[in-house]
């Protein structure tokens, strides 16, 4: 299928081939027949991506701030790499969408094959959206009005907020598309309706609606809203423009009555003066894109809805309003499309987004769209006869971590999927895949796909591992192996059962660190003492990592690298563990928190797992203790010995680990060679991080069973 992405690298704006979505639980399928570009924020977008790297740090200055905490924590290159890298990832474009639905997932009530629907879907040919975030449309509404029904919906928002009554009056600056629909909403309203732009057009469109609208370069806006409103001022401004400088929000301030409210809906200047708002204690807020429920992963992703008698206009709720208003001709959007274009010609409407356009409808073939998952993307003439991969999972770790390290060890990949498409596509092209899905079972039906590797969410990684096994693959699954004891008996069970030896690894990648694996031969085979400190750093609530069913907890999916780094380091089982967190009733997915741990031949260590650091102190710190002498691994930057006769120190870039676990990994799946990491230490290290949280509940010790 065809959509149109952004490239924030070089600002090109591409019309792609990626693969069609798959509908998934939760989510409907729609065959797009228009999409409306919002020319406001997508031109941003554009504009954004055509800049220099120079002026892209400008446009971000809390991004840059993070680029020198990394660099400071990190060294410069490494930093560097993650910044091209993040400017490697495509931009979708698009989030006004009105099409058919084709496919329904599990778990969805409401909708059916054929249902015509709105939706915040991208400019493509299918999408995949969550149902909280899909709406039918009326039997007299148009396609092609309906792709007005989520903008509607940024602008009914804003209404919301000011909470007009009848007779009031309210400005809106700036009359672009959410201007215009904003103004028409609030005289519905049954509210005085001034408007304000520089652009002659769109004044004369706001007058052809009843609305008081004028040319802010030839009045001056204050006193003209003064004039209008014998000297008491405006009851409340909504500001829908774009502009980088800070005189409209004090121009709104000035135009308002004692005790007024102002709304931001666009993106402005905030520079704001206290005088301006505290002689008449003005409230000033910003609203959040479509309502209640926005970027709300329970309400958007899972499909949990707010009570109504609580929470009465979400953003679905806002939808159907605007919908509702569209199919009476309370709303007539019609009169504000200024172009129609097929698809295939979008650089009509991308090359020309400064010229003077207010609502530009992209129109999608009428014919079935290609819903292949599958893309080809290069082909080869000659391949190895082993060691060919397929990858699920196209994210951040994948693009930054995995695929740089498999470019370097030589590895042939055949496939990479993701499950929206654009990411595997992007990744695919870069690095020469001969196929991007958004099936990842594609993968385990190729019989020539040796090496499966998995880098999705931690609560698919469990189920994933036992498919591909069965499918007689070589499995790589970024940690955690599981997050439950039900999914990790199940792997267990599955690798006793295979009919041939296969390899289970888990990204682990400590333990291949150079800097750990020169402590592990300096320190020998004797019983140790070792202590991690890991200054994580804070990860909000509301982050999947976070939530217990799908990331596992901080814990489970991160810790557990330390685990097995001391299970290398010790050369022993951990047979035991306690585990305290910081508060007096800490949270199951806690992630401050100390981890005791015993091991099988007497060794012991201690995991500082903290989130509430500083960014400015090294993220991971390791000391070891032995015989009289003690090692410690410095950020995996440098290691330092006390007490060794011939060693002192040996420091480098940072490096933990993951270029020698994919070169030997690669090179162990070519050539049939040992394991990297024995599958009962993956299980000893998997079984300690839950006897950790076990033992936080009970506030005992846990065994941890060290046979399979």
């Amino acid at each position: 299928m065809l959509q149109i992405i952004q490239d924030l690298k070089n600002g090109n704006t591409i019309l792609e081939e990626i693969p069609a979505p798959l509908v998934r639980k939760g989510t409907v399928l729609i065959k797009t027949h228009r999409s409306l570009v919002s020319l406001g924020t997508e031109k941003m977008l554009v504009e954004f991506g055509k800049g220099n790297i120079i002026s892209k740090a400008r446009q971000q200055p809390e991004k840059v701030k993070q680029v020198l905490d990394k660099i400071k924590t990190e060294g410069l290159f490494p930093t560097l790499e993650a910044v091209f890298n993040k400017l490697d990832e495509p931009m979708p474009l698009g989030y006004c969408n009105a099409g058919e639905v084709i496919a329904v997932g599990e778990g969805v009530s409401g909708f059916a094959v054929g249902d015509r629907v709105a939706s915040n879907g991208h400019h493509a040919e299918i999408v995949c959206i969550p149902q909280n975030l899909v709406v039918k449309i009326p039997d007299n509404v148009s396609y092609e009005d309906a792709s007005f029904t989520v903008i509607g919906a940024i602008g009914l928002q804003g209404i919301r907020l000011v909470n007009p009554s009848m007779g009031e009056t309210v400005v809106v600056i700036g009359l672009g598309l959410i201007g215009l629909i904003t103004a028409e909403l609030l005289l519905m309203n049954g509210c005085e309706v001034v408007g304000f732009d520089f652009d002659n057009k769109k004044v004369d469109i706001a007058r052809e609606k009843g609305i008081k609208a004028f040319n802010a370069a030839q009045v001056d806006p204050v006193k003209t809203v003064e004039s209008l409103t014998a000297d008491i001022g405006a009851d409340a401004v909504i500001i829908t423009a774009s502009t980088k400088s800070n005189d409209v929000i004090s121009q709104a301030a000035q135009m308002s009555r004692k005790r007024g409210r102002i709304v931001l809906v666009g993106v402005i200047g905030l520079d704001i003066k206290r005088a301006d708002f505290y002689k008449k204690e003005l409230s000033f807020q910003v609203s959040c894109s479509y309502g209640p429920g926005r970027y709300d992963e329970e309400y958007e992703q899972k499909g949990i809805d707010y009570p109504i008698g609580f929470v009465r206009w979400t953003e679905k709720r806002n939808f159907e309003t605007v919908l509702s208003a569209i199919s009476k001709q309370q709303l007539k959007v019609n009169p504000l499309i200024t172009e129609r274009i097929a698809l295939p010609d979008y650089r009509v409407i991308y090359d020309n987004m400064g010229g003077g356009s207010i609502a530009s409808i992209l129109e999608y073939p009428v014919t079935s769209a290609c819903v292949s998952p599958v893309v080809a993307v290069k082909s080869y003439g000659q391949k190895p006869s082993s060691g060919i991969i397929g990858i699920i999972g196209a994210g951040n770790f994948t693009k930054m971590t995995v695929m740089p390290a498999l470019k370097k060890a030589g590895a042939h990949y055949k496939y990479i999927s993701s499950a929206g498409g654009l990411t595997a596509k992007a990744l695919a092209k870069k690095y020469n895949f001969e196929y991007s899905t958004t099936d990842y079972r594609e993968i385990l039906k190729d019989s020539e796909v040796d090496l499966v590797m998995i880098t999705t969410r931690h609560n698919l990684h469990a189920s994933m591992v036992n498919e591909s096994l069965k499918a007689g693959k070589n499995v790589f699954v970024e940690k955690p192996l599981a997050i439950t004891k039900n999914e990790l008996e199940e792997i267990i069970n599955t690798f006793k059962t295979l009919p041939q030896p296969l390899s289970v690894t888990v990204g682990f990648n400590r333990r291949f660190s150079p800097f750990v694996q020169k402590a592990k031969k300096l320190i020998g085979d004797a019983p140790v003492n070792m202590i991690a400190t890991v200054n994580a750093g804070f990860i909000p609530p509301e982050v999947w990592v976070q939530d217990l069913l799908v990331g596992g907890g901080r814990i489970i999916g991160e810790a557990c690298h330390f685990i097995d780094m001391m299970i290398f380091m010790a050369g022993s089982k951990v047979k035991a563990v306690v585990m305290s967190a910081l508060g007096k009733n800490p949270a199951g997915n806690t992630d401050n928190a100390i981890i005791t741990l015993q091991f099988e031949n007497g060794s012991q260590g201690v995991i500082n797992y903290f989130s509430n650091g500083n960014k400015a102190y090294a993220k991971e710190r390791v000391e070891v203790y032995s015989q009289g002498r003690i090692l410690i691994v410095d950020n995996f930057r440098k290691l330092t010995g006390f007490g060794f006769s011939g060693f002192s120190s040996m420091s480098g870039t940072l490096d933990k680990g993951h270029k020698a676990q994919f070169a030997q990994l690669i090179d162990s799946v070519k050539s049939g060679g040992a394991v990297l990491i024995p599958f009962e230490e993956l299980v000893n290290t998997t079984r300690a991080s839950f006897a950790a949280l076990e033992s936080l509940q009970k506030g005992s010790w846990i065994k941890v069973d060290t046979t399979i």
